[in-house]
């Protein structure tokens, strides 16, 4: 194995184990940034070592006793002499004894200290934004680049937020833990949109070869389900699970057998989870009982529902969804849900009509780079038989998309346009 292609594959482990690795430093040194220090410097090592001795047979253990003895050494060398700090060392210390060398299983309960030390990262000392960037970025592992595009701005903002709330959250001495009541109510919906993010990411990935990353899908699909155990009675934690379920439902029939994306309308709905789509359902139909039918993530998972409901694509209620996502804008006022409402309308009333909304969204600055824009405006056109018009539309759209899938269906699309403008 090439040296490149062994940092590679460091990488691609990296990717899988750095939120694992913070979690159960975090948990040890009950200090977030710290955990986050020691965790790179094992990246560091590994970069440094295997390249040279091979790729262990277990990497993810490999890293995590790597990381644990790391930060055992920084606790002696510091030599803390308070309480807390002498605890946290024999606790280290006896794990060190009995932890074999590198075939050590990866912490089992990793659904709870992950939701844990989301909630300490969102913590209303920290802004909004910033907190939910520092959780997406140092907790969940997406690039600054990824965060960017899901907040449709600037990869240094992202940035600058990240380093403001890691300094907040170690000047202040902010607690490791799971909040209750008022407290949790108050971190309630900055977990809510991480979760939603690390979902939205492997649903669509940003970038890379994979349009659909499974993974991360799977953790925020299980972090939704332990928050509902966390926060029975908040409609609003039922309705995400269900809007993440009945999404996740569909990810068979999403790709080929190329892993290229198909799109809705042309799934093979046979092929959607029936019981998946059983349990979203239960849990938007729990998040409308505690009174939640109108918050963000139910109108969304309401919006997936008129989709699962339907056994064939013509039988979608279009009307209902272009009414809820009217809904929805009057809460978000977001160009990306006016976006989505045009689709809808385009369904019910025509192209024309859903074009006129797209036109007015062109000056949108949040959507200058967004490449959906130009691909809903192509599509648009498109029907309407100005094919000319959308081959630019879709060649537009590929130059933005960063997923490589993406953007090669993008220039079929594109092609398809430019063949039928030659007639």
């Amino acid at each position: 194995m090439t040296v490149a292609s062994t940092h590679q594959t460091i990488l691609a482990v990296w990717r899988i184990e750095q939120p694992r690795l913070i979690t159960s430093l975090a948990r040890l040194l009950r200090d977030v940034p710290l955990a986050e220090d020691l965790t790179q410097e094992t990246l560091t090592v590994a970069l440094e070592r295997w390249p040279k001795t091979g790729i262990p047979e277990r990497p993810g253990a490999w890293l995590m006793t790597t990381a644990k003895r790391r930060a055992l050494d920084h606790l002696r060398r510091r030599r803390m002499l308070d309480q807390k700090h002498e605890m946290i060392i024999r606790e280290m210390e006896e794990e060190e004894q009995i932890m074999p060398d590198l075939d050590t299983p990866l912490d089992d309960d990793i659904g709870d200290e992950m939701l844990r030390l989301i909630f300490t990262a969102c913590h209303p000392l920290i802004s909004r934004e910033a907190r939910v960037a520092l959780a997406l970025r140092m907790i969940c592992g997406l690039t600054t680049s990824e965060i960017a595009r899901a907040f449709l701005v600037t990869e240094a903002a992202i940035a600058q937020r990240i380093v403001r709330a890691k300094r907040t959250l170690s000047e202040s001495g902010l607690a490791y833990e799971t909040p209750h009541g008022e407290q949790l109510s108050q971190r309630l919906a900055s977990v809510l949109e991480v979760i939603y993010l690390i979902f939205n990411e492997g649903y669509t990935a940003a970038r890379g070869d994979n349009w659909f990353r499974l993974q991360l899908c799977n953790e925020a699909l299980r972090l939704g389900r332990v928050l509902t155990s966390v926060a029975p009675r908040e409609p609003e934690a039922h309705a995400l699970l269900a809007l993440m379920e009945l999404n996740a439902s569909r990810a068979a029939a999403r790709t080929d057998a190329a892993g290229n994306p198909i799109l809705l309308l042309e799934q093979n709905r046979s092929r959607w989870d029936q019981l998946q789509i059983q349990r979203g359902l239960k849990a938007l139909m729990r998040a409308q009982e505690l009174d939640g039918a109108g918050g963000i993530y139910a109108l969304q998972a309401a919006i997936i529902a008129c989709h699962a409901k339907a056994m064939a694509a013509d039988e979608t209620d279009w009307r209902r969804i272009a009414d809820l996502y009217a809904e929805l804008a009057g809460l978000l006022h977001s160009p990306i849900v006016e976006l989505n409402r045009a689709v809808a309308v385009g369904m019910v009333e025509g192209p024309e009509a859903a074009l006129d909304i797209v036109e007015s969204l062109r000056d949108e600055p949040a959507l200058k780079d967004y490449h959906l824009l130009p691909s809903v405006r192509g599509d648009l056109l498109y029907k309407l038989g100005r094919y000319d018009e959308a081959w630019r539309a879709f060649e537009a759209a590929a130059a933005l998309a960063e997923n490589k899938r993406e953007r090669d269906f993008l220039m079929r699309r594109a092609g398809g346009a430019a063949a039928a403008a030659k007639g």
